[in-house]
């Protein structure tokens, strides 16, 4: 029998193969994972619809696919009876009902340390406490409130996690591969993918860029004030969600900007969405998944969306949807230590923000003062045929009142009228 591709989602005709998860002679069950193809520089897994025994696999790495296509071809399991159960003792069966009532009974108690016995259900702490004690793995019942009556409290536990996080040391990151001399590397996979789009943006977008200065003391004492707060609600606060925030603020005062070239109908498309698209540097390449309705969430969703989708991107699990519908994209090198860059255009997109890193400078102020002031260069490219270059100052410009009053950024998004 022959197993040919499926269809893999909306408007998905053609894939790249990347790798097989069996082998010739393999006997796989109905469901089992088979390969791995590429659509979009999203990888996703092929599950078996059948059960049998691989007999020849017709695919190799970096091959196109298209639907249909025969993949591999196979032996049907045989009308075969199910395998048995495994016979258990008469004991195992005979205490069925015995497990039962066990599983009426009340939990367990645990020690406290002394010799003697704690109910759980006795522990005294606020349901937000006992929230927060199951998201960090702490028993309770192991801690010793500070509270009233025993009282367990937030504070209690931020103890037993620095006493448990103590000893722990995180693993070195491994060194990045940047290949070897003297050998020849397939362009295949996700390298293959970025280098056709940037062809294309290249071939395509006539680009120009701008570049300019913003102070960003006031965002920096912000962030620092406020990261513990987010931290303790499981959201890393970085310099990028805020970046976003303004980003969107200046694509509403210029639309412009947030838009498209239609070129077959000769229009330019301008979106009420705002999809900003967050380049993310991965073991195998750049992916450029999307913050979707980044106007409609706060600093603390979009940091937590971005937390998520760079994740998913360098463990290779970003999903087909995570990476569609981009009306801006926003890189940053400011990580690895650059001030700017001229970054090229994601189409069908019009214009991209490059963020270099933030760095300490002496500045002047109004009155002639010298003082220190955290800086950072954006640097944005257009497309030329859709935004000139006062256009792309007064976006600039947009972005740039926004990152210099931060506070603002904080508030909630405006509700949505349907």
């Amino acid at each position: 029998m022959e197993f040919r591709l499926p269809e893999i989602g909306e408007g998905v005709y053609e894939a790249e193969f990347v790798n097989w998860l069996v082998k010739t002679g393999d006997v796989v069950k109905s469901g089992q994972n088979l390969m791995e193809i590429m659509t979009d520089k999203a990888t996703m897994e092929i599950p078996a619809p059948f059960a049998g025994t691989i007999n020849e696999l017709h695919l190799s790495p970096g091959q196109k696919i298209k639907i249909g296509d025969v993949l591999l071809t196979y032996t049907p399991a045989g009308a075969t009876q199910p395998e048995p159960e495994p016979a258990r003792p008469a004991a195992a069966a005979n205490d069925r009902p015995a497990r039962a009532r066990s599983i009426r009974q009340p939990v367990a108690a645990a020690s406290d340390g002394n010799g003697s016995r704690t109910s759980r259900a006795a522990v005294r702490a606020a349901p937000s406490v006992r929230y927060l004690a199951r998201k960090l793995g702490i028993d309770l019942t192991t801690v010793r409130g500070s509270g009233p009556d025993g009282r367990i409290l937030v504070e209690d536990l931020s103890a037993q996690v620095q006493t448990a996080a103590a000893p722990v040391k995180k693993p070195a990151p491994e060194p990045a591969d940047y290949g070897r001399p003297g050998t020849r590397i397939k362009l295949q996979g996700l390298r293959r993918r970025i280098a056709e789009r940037l062809v294309q943006a290249a071939r395509t977008i006539p680009h120009y860029s701008y570049v300019d200065e913003c102070d960003v003391s006031e965002l920096v004492r912000l962030r620092e004030g406020l990261r513990d707060h987010y931290a303790r609600q499981g959201v890393k606060l970085t310099y990028l969600a805020f970046f976003v925030k303004a980003v969107v603020a200046a694509l509403k005062e210029v639309p412009i900007v947030n838009a498209s070239l239609d070129e077959e109908a000769e229009e330019i498309v301008l979106h009420d969405r705002y999809h900003v698209g967050i380049a993310v540097a991965t073991p195998s390449g750049l992916i450029v998944p999307v913050v979707h309705d980044a106007d409609r969430k706060d600093v603390g969703q979009i940091a937590a969306e971005i937390e998520r989708l760079s994740s998913a991107a360098r463990a290779n699990k970003v999903r087909l949807e995570d990476l569609r519908g981009g009306t801006f994209t926003v890189t940053s090198v400011g990580n690895i230590g650059g001030l700017f860059s001229t970054p090229v255009i994601n189409p069908p997109e019009v214009g991209i923000l490059g963020l270099g890193k933030v760095v300490k400078r002496p500045v002047f102020d109004a009155r002639g003062k010298v003082r220190p002031a955290d800086l950072v260069y954006l640097s944005l490219s257009f497309d030329h045929r859709v935004v000139d270059g006062a256009v792309g100052a007064a976006f600039t410009n947009a972005i740039l009142r926004h990152l210099q009053t931060p506070a603002l950024l904080l508030l909630p998004p405006p509700p949505v009228v349907p």
